[in-house]
């Protein structure tokens, strides 16, 4: 059976589960499913379109240049989630148990409300749920979210290495006393998730902290820049997303704040973010785990092996190498890394999504992984275990010039050492609210070792 690319609705999904349900075995098959929440219509289509045209071409690549993994090759279908938590959940019920006898690896839907909502079911399921640069940050800890995990960077460490930036800009944390930081900030779960550790922050660093709530989808911002320029704050931190941004930045410029004091999130530091509010966006910083751009090998790849032929995914070609698409390449190497570090271990056959869970805890990429990747400065050294789902909280930040971003620091680290203590006071919590038993990574470690 060739690797097969599809989107279908949600009735189609429901027969494709039940007939799921009747395969008798993996071995009647070579493949290995990916379930895809996408969202391609929308406030927010940019970053999915974007996100998930990276990640399908990166599994087009792997399949077309070297045959899958281990002989084993990458299938996929798209259930359009319109970034709704409803239909997100509808679409997981529909594709969790694989396609054609497949079995599903990882599910990766790009949205912190569906990933919450999913976060019990994924877990009974014992299917990784994939949060890449987002999610819940307690989900960090894997003694208490086995399969959870929010690879690279947290919400908390994210905001932990802007502050680490806006304090070297300033001559040092220490310099921060008395300064002004307002958080912009949307108005979901998603936005709302660093308000306590920003608190912490201020405490510990003695800046005055304001948080500024933006109804979605954020298109409408006018009172929130007014109270903004009545504020007078150093700096404004944009935890945005969508519509959001372009929006922020174009009232930022109304109100006479300057875009290079406004430093964007993870999600406020695309192309489509920053172009659209057109000369407003100049001098705008930002957040990223990974750059925008072309000329890394692996990209090289893609452009060759795939775009090239006419198989890429992105309906927009001069998207290509832009930052959506570069992360769902980063999300791709990363999946797939999981399974090949799991094939290791179970067999170079599908996997099933327990076995996955044991590749993604076990991930090590260190600088000659990333050279055999082709992924050399897109991707940051990764070290994931038992107890860390999460495995980098670093960032670099970059500056919009008008028409490209262009980066203006090395790797910024996150405190994790202060961070860690607040994830397992939160985490313990979870467990006990839930009646879960907190996995012993020792005995895991000790069992492995043998």
């Amino acid at each position: 059976m060739k690797t097969t690319f599809r989107r279908i609705s949600i009735a189609t999904a429901s027969v494709l589960a039940l007939a799921t349900t009747a395969a008798p075995a993996w071995s009647q098959t070579k493949e290995q499913y990916f379930p895809l929440q996408s969202y391609r219509v929308g406030p927010y289509a940019a970053g999915g379109t974007g996100f998930f045209g990276g990640f399908i071409d990166y599994l087009q690549l792997v399949n077309q240049r070297d045959g899958g993994v281990n002989g084993v090759k990458f299938t996929w279908s798209e259930c359009e989630t319109e970034y709704v938590v409803e239909k997100g959940v509808e679409c997981y019920e529909r594709l969790k148990k694989g396609l054609n006898g497949a079995p599903s690896a990882a599910t990766n839907p790009l949205s912190v409300g569906i990933a919450y909502a999913t976060l019990e079911r994924s877990t009974a399921d014992k299917l990784p749920l994939i949060t890449i640069n987002h999610g819940r940050t307690d989900s960090t800890d894997g003694r208490v979210f086995p399969y959870a995990f929010p690879l690279q960077l947290n919400p908390y460490s994210e905001v932990s290495a802007i502050v680490n930036y806006i304090g070297g800009k300033s001559g040092g944390l220490d310099k921060l006393k008395g300064k002004k930081i307002v958080t912009l900030y949307h108005g979901s779960p998603y936005g709302k998730e660093t308000i306590p550790v920003l608190d912490i922050l201020s405490k510990k660093y003695g800046f005055q902290l304001t948080h500024i709530e933006v109804p979605h989808p954020g298109n409408e911002q006018q009172s929130q820049w007014l109270a903004i320029r009545k504020e007078k704050p150093d700096w404004v931190i944009l935890r945005g997303w969508g519509v959001m941004n372009p929006v922020a930045l174009k009232n930022a410029q109304k109100v006479g704040f300057p875009a290079d004091h406004v430093i964007g999130n993870i999600w406020s530091n695309s192309e489509d973010d920053a172009a659209p509010a057109g000369d407003a966006a100049k001098g705008y910083i930002s957040i990223t785990t990974h750059p925008s751009g072309t000329e890394f090998p692996v990209l090289k790849d893609i452009k060759k092996v795939v775009v090239d032929a006419g198989k890429g995914n992105l309906a927009d070609p001069k998207r290509f190498g832009n930052v959506y698409y570069n992360l769902g390449v980063v999300n791709g190497i990363l999946n797939v890394e999981a399974i090949r570090v799991a094939q290791a271990k179970y067999g170079k056959r599908p996997l099933s999504g327990e076995e996955v869970r044991w590749g993604f805890e076990n991930i090590a990429i260190d600088d000659a992984r990333l050279r055999e990747l082709g992924a050399t400065g897109l991707v940051q050294k990764l070290k994931l275990s038992c107890s860390d789902h999460e495995g980098g909280g670093a960032v670099r930040f970059q500056q919009w010039d008008g028409s490209k971003w262009k980066l203006v620091s090395d790797w910024v680290q996150a405190d994790r050492a202060l961070l860690r203590p607040i994830i397992e006071e939160s985490s313990t919590k979870y467990a006990k609210e839930k009646g879960l038993t907190v996995r012993d990574c020792t005995k895991e470690t000790v069992a492995l070792a043998k």
